[in-house]
């Protein structure tokens, strides 16, 4: 049986669930294919959004029209801003979300969505033919033998291909959550050339509520967040709705023994898994080999959600046998009668090298095919989103036959994931980082929708209703700050009586509210007192509002810095360009920029083994080409 669409999605996961959306709601026929029906969108490892470097993600997926932000405030079981205590650059939001909820509510906007059809099957081959010299994508083909014809295909696998789970001598084949793995496409894919590689992950044990003595933990409460993940989310009543607590207990030197006794039955240090595992997130024995002078290791206990009993344990995932799993988590204190639900496990699986892909997340190889989200090397839910959203807008504009998207580092953390994935290529999962960035102070959560809505707009994923509220939004940030550069306040008892409760000095003359505002003890609720003519604004913009001021000649000086660099970034090199003859380049060079073919000067430069000195020859080829 042989059928059409224009573009084709396969797997559900995080990365899926955006692609298909995306190519949907911009008005193309689109399939979105899965193994499980009942796994959309579907969180097998920790049931949470966000974090260092993730949360910024999230707000910029929503800013450019995708779902995540919106299914993830509808989820929130808790709500935490990490790096509180530090710069608002690296303040990073992270929730506790609903595992079963959040799967339905993904599951309910994707069959609402219309142009959109969801079909449980296994793709196992992508179709292609040869076309002027290069390979095109012509369809899939499913392990039913059905044959779908369309224009372009976004394979977002995740953990499934040729999956293997392991728990300590037992090993089998199977996808997370003991579905089905994903058979044959890594075979067809490599027979087109293209590179793949095999990774590991792995996840931490439920255990039973009821067992527990929560009593003994320690407890952990949500805050009120000043602004949700997304823009079409209503703050006031989400900052009212209730929030469950998550507790914190310690691994000791009990727990440490009986892992330590055990090593050898580890799957990870047996030698049954052979894949490269993720360096930020290792498993609770690496972490005892790793740490050796640690006592104890933090772990978080967190709800899976608010219809069920199960527990999840973060940072004790672990390959060890079931029969240790019990002994290891009976240490910990409160847990001496702990019922295990599910057991933690590692899952290896195939994935791609990074490099094979175009900054636009289509392969170089082969004309119409896409990868995003674990498929790419990455880790996260949040990764795989954010990817999944670029893949499938860059598929709608190439079905349209307009320029791509391509999303400088300068311009958001989506930018910076994928020009690490395309340009560095990952030995290990990649994971997003506030590190990873050196834009922090211009890339901030409070401002993705000011960087991002124009796009999302202009490629149709933002309505006209929302945009017409970004606009007011933008412009109230606007008039905010010259309201605060303009306004004076004058040395008064009381103006002075709340400049020394805040900490700082008094004023003599007066000051500007805004230089008032920098002062790094003044926050611009504080001034709120002595502020009379301050607009009611939505905490969105006033936080905006603040950051604008506090670190203007920090923001002019990174920005000063990005225009100067932009000129390399815009600096494209043509496509047959030959490396290996221009003079000058060292051979190294040479070679990688032969194979990895980089769109920009800017690119090149950041790719391993490209120095200085070689960018300045290839400018000066360029120069006299």
């Amino acid at each position: 049986m042989e059928k059409r669409a224009e573009i084709i999605v396969v797997g559900a996961g995080h990365a899926g669930v955006e692609a298909a959306l995306a190519c949907a709601r911009t008005g193309h026929d689109t399939v979105l294919f899965t193994i499980q029906l009942d796994a959309v969108g579907n969180m097998p490892c920790n049931p949470s959004i966000g974090g260092t470097g993730k949360g910024h993600l999230v707000y910029e997926i929503d800013a450019l029209g995708g779902e995540m932000g919106r299914g993830a405030d509808a989820v929130t079981l808790q709500s935490r801003t990490l790096n509180a205590g530090r710069g608002f650059a690296v303040h990073s939001r992270r929730i506790q979300a609903d595992r079963a909820a959040y799967r339905h509510y993904m599951k309910g906007v994707l069959e609402r969505t219309p142009r959109l059809r969801l079909v449980q099957s296994m793709v196992v081959e992508v179709l292609t033919e040869e076309r002027e010299g290069m390979r095109h994508v012509t369809g899939v083909k499913t392990h039913l033998g059905e044959v779908w014809h369309c224009d372009a295909v976004i394979i977002c696998a995740g953990t499934f291909l040729n999956a293997t789970v392991f728990v300590g001598d037992n090993a089998h084949e199977a996808g997370p959550d003991g579905m089905l793995p994903a058979k044959g496409l890594t075979e067809q894919l490599a027979s087109l050339g293209i590179s793949l590689r095999r990774f590991k992950t792995g996840t931490p044990a439920r255990v039973h509520r009821r067992s527990v003595d929560l009593s003994r933990l320690e407890e952990q409460q949500g805050d009120v967040p000043a602004v949700p993940f997304s823009a079409d989310t209503d703050p006031v009543a989400f900052a009212a709705r209730e929030q469950l607590p998550c507790y914190i207990v310690y691994t000791n030197p009990k727990t440490h023994k009986v892992i330590l006794d055990n090593i050898g039955r580890s799957a990870l240090y047996s030698g049954k898994i052979h894949g490269t595992g993720p360096r930020y997130c290792p498993s609770i024995e690496d972490k005892l080999v790793r740490f050796a002078d640690k006592e104890r290791h933090q772990l978080f206990v967190e709800p899976c959600g608010k219809d069920t009993e199960e527990l999840y344990l973060q940072g004790f995932s672990t390959s060890l046998p079931t029969d240790v799993q019990e002994e290891m988590i009976h240490s910990l204190h409160g847990f001496e009668r702990a019922e295990i639900m599910r057991y933690a496990y590692a899952i290896e699986y195939d994935c791609v090298d990074p490099t094979e892909l175009l900054p636009t997340l289509e392969f170089k190889r082969v004309r119409g095919l896409y990868g995003a989200g674990q498929f790419n090397g990455t880790s996260g839910y949040e990764e795989a989103a954010a990817q999944g959203l670029v893949a499938g807008i860059n598929a709608h504009l190439a079905c349209i036959k307009e320029e791509p998207l391509i999303l400088p580092r300068s311009s958001s953390y989506i930018g910076t994931l994928i020009d690490d994935l395309v340009t560095k290529g990952t030995n290990e999962p990649y994971r997003m980082m506030t590190s990873r960035c050196e834009w922090r102070l211009l890339l901030r959560q409070d401002n993705a929708d000011l960087r991002l809505t124009e796009i999302g707009h202009r490629v149709g994923l933002v309505t006209e209703e929302r945009y017409a509220r970004f606009l007011r939004r933008r412009e109230q940030t606007e008039e905010e700050v010259r309201r605060l550069e303009a306004t004076t306040v004058h040395p008064t008892e009381e103006v002075n009586a709340l400049l020394l409760s805040l900490g700082t000095s008094p004023i003599q003359v007066g000051v500007r509210m805004a230089d008032l505002l920098r002062r790094p003890e003044v926050s611009y609720g504080a001034l709120a007192p002595v502020d009379p003519d301050r607009p009611t604004l939505s905490p969105r913009v006033a936080l905006t509002a603040e950051i604008t001021i506090k670190y203007d000649g920090y923001i002019k000086r990174e920005e000063q810095e990005v225009e100067r660099r932009a000129r390399l970034e815009d600096l494209r090199l043509p496509d047959g360009i030959d490396y290996l003859g221009i003079r000058g380049l060292r051979i190294e060079a040479a070679q990688k920029l032969h194979a990895m073919r980089p769109a920009t000067v800017g690119q090149a430069s950041r790719i391993s083994g490209v120095s200085p000195a070689d960018i300045g020859v290839l400018l000066i080829y360029l120069g006299r080409e």
